[in-house]
């Protein structure tokens, strides 16, 4: 089901390139197992803009018969950074 979460997820990035929602910097990663993947996620104040899109919510749906192990969502503490967030 990895194909399909691509897909998914290129779709967010479609419709998030037509929005352009404030306060958003979001980034997904394919793991070198082509199978595993890392959305990162950084949010200004505010609700998630991510959430109100029709295409992550579609990306949402069903996403437990998509995975084997399900998806863990955590929060992180910047420490440093260089250019990632951009400036």
């Amino acid at each position: 089901m990895a194909a399909a979460n691509v897909r998914l997820v290129r779709a967010v990035y479609a419709e998030l390139h037509q929005t352009k929602p404030d306060g958003l910097r979001y980034a997904t990663f394919e793991l070198d197992d082509a199978v595993s993947f890392v959305h990162l996620a950084s949010l200004g104040d505010g609700p998630n803009p991510l959430s109100q899109l029709p295409t992550f919510q579609r990306f949402q749906e069903n996403i437990a018969d998509r995975c084997e192990e399900q998806p863990v969502v955590t929060s992180a503490r910047e420490i440093g950074s260089y250019r990632f967030f951009g400036d």
